[in-house]
């Protein structure tokens, strides 16, 4: 039989018939593979969130000339951290570096939320333009030093300043 539900003449080849087969088997495949990338996605998206320690610019305050800044930190990661020293870059309104500053926020332990607060000397809160978290300087859990802190540690704020990565 052909594609066409006729008998198939005994001098004709019947090649079409299995390409066919191989164009419908590859569609299936296809269309399976198709379905199952967004749920991959939203599954590795879930792990990260998970797997993060979030740090959110939480609040800027004059005090006696120096701007006194708040961070909230979430550590979601499962691991306590003896020491998570972060790389803190300060820029004004023009976006002019002002200051740069190494903080220590740990020890954070596990699933553990945290405030660390500490004043940039010299600078007004007015003057902030936006904070950049450079770098993360040192980490360290139980294991020991870590070199991968900064993939898994994200920025929000809830200030004006915005505080980015």
């Amino acid at each position: 039989m052909n594609f066409r539900g006729r008998p198939d003449s005994p001098g004709k080849r019947r090649h079409g018939r299995g390409l066919i087969r191989v164009c419908r088997f590859c569609l299936v495949v296809l269309a399976v593979y198709l379905s199952a990338l967004p749920w991959q996605a939203s599954v590795s998206a879930e792990s990260r969130e998970a797997k993060s320690v979030s740090v959110e610019l939480n609040k800027l305050a004059p005090h006696e000339g120096d701007c006194q800044v708040y961070l909230v930190l979430e550590n979601g990661t499962g691991e306590a951290f003896k020491s998570l020293k972060l790389d803190l870059v300060m820029f004004d309104t023009q976006g002019i570096v002002a200051r740069r500053l190494a903080v220590e926020a740990g020890p954070l332990p596990a699933g553990k939320t945290s405030l660390k607060a500490f004043d940039i000397n010299d600078l007004s809160c007015n003057s902030l333009g936006r904070i950049l978290l450079n770098d993360v300087m040192s980490c360290e859990d139980a294991a020991g030093a870590r070199k991968d802190c900064l993939t898994f540690v994200s920025t929000s704020a809830r200030t004006k300043v915005p505080f980015v990565k």
